[in-house]
C-alpha cells in the first residue's frame, strides 16, 4: 500500500483490530459452550470473555434473541469505536463495509411497503450496522414508488439502485432479483475501491476476499435458481464476475446448468470449488454453505498475515459476524434441546 494513505492514525486502528481480533472465540471456547445445558451456563462462560458488558444486565433466564442482541451491539460498538477514529481513505473502506447491511435493510424495509405492513416495526428489525443518515424518512414512505424516489435521493446506495434497478422493478416477484442486482453492483463498486482507488497491499488482499464473495454467490444463485422460473439468461445477467474469479467456462456451464449433476460438473473445472464441493458431499453434517464460510475464515486469518494494510478490518468484523452465528446457533440448539448439534460450529481461528 501506498505509505502515504497508511498514516500513522490508520497504522494505532490497525494495532487496534489486531487486538481485537485476539478476543474472538477459540475452539475450546466453543467446546465449552456446546456443552451447556442452558442458556444462563452460556452467559457464565461468556462472563470471562469481552462480552461480560453486554451480557451483565440482561435478566434471567437468558434468551437467545437477547443473546443475539448483545453480541450484535458488541459488533456494533467495535465498528463505530474504529470508524469514529479513521481518517480517509480508511473511513469510505469502512463505510464500504456496511454496504451489505444496508441492502439487507432496504429489502426489507421494500418487503413491508410491498405487504403493507407497519415500516416502523419493520425499521426495529433492521441491523444497526445498516442504518443511515434519513433511514427514518423510508420508514414513512406508503408506495414502491415514493420509496424508490427516496432511496435515490437520501441512501448512499442510490447509484447501486440507479444503475440496476427501475421503480417498475419495486415487486414482490423481484425482490430477490433486487437483492443479487445489488450485491452485484456493490462488489464491483468495492473492488475498484480497494484494487483500483487505494490499491497496494490492501488492493492484493482485498481482491481475493472480495472474488471469493463474488463466486460464493454466483453458485448459490445458481443453485437457488434450479427449478425456478428465473431464465438462463436472467440467472447469468445476476452473476457478479470480478477478475481473479471464476474461469469464463465454470461460469458459462453454471449459466446453462439444469440440476446439481451440471453443477457439479462445472465445479469439476475449478480445483478449489471442486474440493469444496466434496468436502460437502462428504461430510453429513456440514452443508455446502458451512464449506464455503470455513473457506472464508481461512482467507481472513491469512489476511492477518500481511502487515500495514486496510484487509485486517474487513476480515475481523466478517469474523466477529461468524463468532455471533456460532453463538447464536449454540444458544437455539440449547434452546430447544437439540444438544447433539450444538458443536456445529464453523472455527473461525
Amino acid at each position: 500500500m501506498d505509505m502515504l494513505t497508511f498514516n500513522a492514525d490508520n497504522g494505532y486502528l490497525e494495532a487496534v483490530v489486531r487486538g481485537l481480533k485476539a478476543s474472538l472465540l477459540r475452539r475450546n471456547d466453543y467446546t465449552n459452550l456446546a456443552q451447556c445445558e442452558n442458556l444462563e451456563d452460556v452467559r457464565t462462560i461468556l462472563n470471562s470473555t469481552d462480552y461480560a458488558p453486554w451480557l451483565q444486565n440482561e435478566p434471567a433466564p437468558l434468551q437467545t434473541q437477547a443473546l443475539f442482541d448483545c453480541l450484535t451491539e458488541r459488533l456494533v460498538h467495535d465498528y463505530r469505536s474504529v470508524r469514529s477514529q479513521a481518517y480517509a481513505p480508511l473511513s469510505t473502506f469502512l463505510d464500504y463495509i456496511t454496504y451489505p447491511y444496508m441492502i439487507d435493510n432496504l429489502v426489507l424495509l421494500l418487503m413491508g411497503v410491498l405487504r403493507n405492513r407497519d415500516l416502523g416495526e419493520v425499521l426495529d428489525k433492521c441491523h444497526p450496522l445498516g442504518l443511515f443518515e434519513g433511514m427514518a424518512t423510508l420508514a414513512v414512505v406508503t408506495s414502491p414508488e415514493e420509496l424508490y424516489r427516496e432511496i435515490l435521493v437520501d441512501t448512499p446506495l442510490a447509484p447501486y439502485f440507479a444503475e440496476c434497478v427501475s421503480v417498475h422493478d419495486l415487486t414482490e416477484m423481484n425482490v430477490e432479483i433486487i437483492r443479487n442486482l445489488l450485491y452485484k453492483a456493490y462488489l464491483a463498486d468495492f473492488y475498484h475501491l480497494c484494487v483500483k482507488r487505494i490499491g497496494g497491499t490492501t488492493g492484493a488482499v482485498m481482491a481475493s476476499l472480495i472474488s471469493f464473495e463474488a463466486d460464493r454467490r454466483v453458485i448459490n444463485i445458481t443453485l437457488n435458481s434450479l427449478d425456478t422460473a428465473l431464465r438462463k439468461d436472467e440467472r447469468v445477467a445476476l452473476f457478479p464476475r470480478l477478475p481473479g474469479g471464476l474461469d469464463d467456462e465454470v461460469v458459462y456451464r453454471l449459466g446453462r446448468a439444469d440440476d446439481l449433476q451440471a453443477v457439479a460438473l462445472a465445479m469439476d473445472l475449478s480445483g478449489t470449488y471442486r474440493a469444496l464441493f466434496q468436502q460437502a458431499a462428504e461430510r453429513e453434517d456440514h452443508s455446502l454453505e458451512d464449506q464455503f464460510l470455513e473457506h472464508e475464515m481461512k482467507l481472513l486469518r491469512e489476511a492477518f498475515d500481511v502487515q500495514f494494510h486496510y484487509g485486517v478490518f474487513y476480515a475481523y468484523f466478517r469474523m466477529r459476524e461468524q463468532e455471533i452465528r456460532n453463538l447464536t446457533w449454540i444458544g437455539e440448539c440449547i434452546t430447544q434441546k437439540q444438544y447433539a448439534h450444538a458443536s456445529r460450529v464453523v472455527p473461525i481461528l
